[in-house]
């Protein structure tokens, strides 16, 4: 069974991810064992769980394109929401730990030091553009595909890019003026972000979870179609769910009851074209029952 686009989009997103990850983590392992520094271990371990964290989102993007079987007859889109549930909750706990961090260095009496100012630098810069470019496409993918594993990923990937400014601009700091205390002070502001992205993703994905109705505007964009649609006397029972990036419509509409089955079927089958044409994640049920008698 061929890949829908938006599919494809979310698979090629995680696979940027893996890749990016994979390629700064050799990276700081290089520039570790021509350094030796601490800071550089740091943000080589950082980098190692952002590997783990994006193996992880690849794998859910890749189940929940698993088409429907008999266990699993709506598909297995739900994944994306565990994921990014999963995901949400690890990036609470990294930030909590930058926070603690970078307090316990502003307390201390004594200011960290730092050293090979240049070549860390250096190795941060390349993290920047490297992350940069791997977080415009994230957003585009999450923009397109409503995407929560890859939205969560690229908000995992997001916090690091801030504090790799950070360090840049904390090493420029220790090797022209001695002052070590704008890394904390950047990290402190990186992780209030991170708590409140995360703090929504997971928000959404756990709605998702709980089949939380879609966003109102969606509801009521289908319910306008509905409406409006020839043929369409009324409708009830609107009813939505999502799952990942998909969103499961079941709606009832109301039709001349004098009317041929294959007249009823062509006027449900359009509606369902048309909600699909202006909703393509969505995965529609349209019923069919004979409009009441007006007085």
């Amino acid at each position: 069974m061929p890949l829908s686009p938006t599919v494809r989009m979310n698979i090629s997103a995680g696979l940027a991810s893996v890749l990016v990850a994979g390629t700064l983590v050799g990276l700081k392992l290089w520039a570790l064992g021509q350094t030796g520094a601490l800071s550089v271990a740091a943000s080589l371990a950082d980098s190692a769980m952002d590997l783990m964290v994006s193996l992880g989102a690849m794998a859910a993007i890749l189940y929940a394109a698993k088409p429907a079987d008999e266990d699993h007859a709506f598909g297995h889109s739900s994944a994306e929401d565990l994921a990014a549930l999963g995901q949400a909750i690890f990036i609470i706990i990294a930030a909590g730990a930058i926070a603690w961090g970078a307090v316990a260095r502003l307390t201390s009496p004594e200011p960290a030091a730092l050293s090979d100012e240049g070549l860390g630098m250096a190795v941060m810069a390349i993290s920047i553009l490297l992350t940069l470019g791997l977080i415009l496409w994230q957003g585009r993918v999450a923009k397109r595909t409503g995407s929560r594993v890859v939205a969560a990923d690229r908000l995992h990937y997001l916090g690091d890019l801030l504090p790799n400014i950070g360090a840049i601009a904390s090493l420029w700091a220790s090797s022209r003026f001695g002052l070590t205390s704008v890394d904390s002070i950047v990290a402190l502001g990186a992780a209030a972000m991170l708590v409140l992205g995360a703090a929504k993703i997971g928000k959404g994905a756990w709605d998702a979870l709980m089949d939380r109705r879609a966003d109102p505007a969606i509801v009521e964009g289908i319910a306008r179609i509905a409406g409006d649609w020839p043929g369409v006397r009324g409708f009830h029972d609107l009813k939505t769910r999502t799952a990942g990036s998909r969103i499961f419509v079941n709606i009832h509409i109301e039709l001349d009851g004098d009317q041929s089955l294959r007249d009823a079927h062509a006027i449900g089958a359009a509606l369902r074209r048309a909600i699909l044409a202006a909703y393509p994640a969505a995965d529609v049920i349209v019923h069919k029952d004979v409009a009441r008698d007006e007085p």
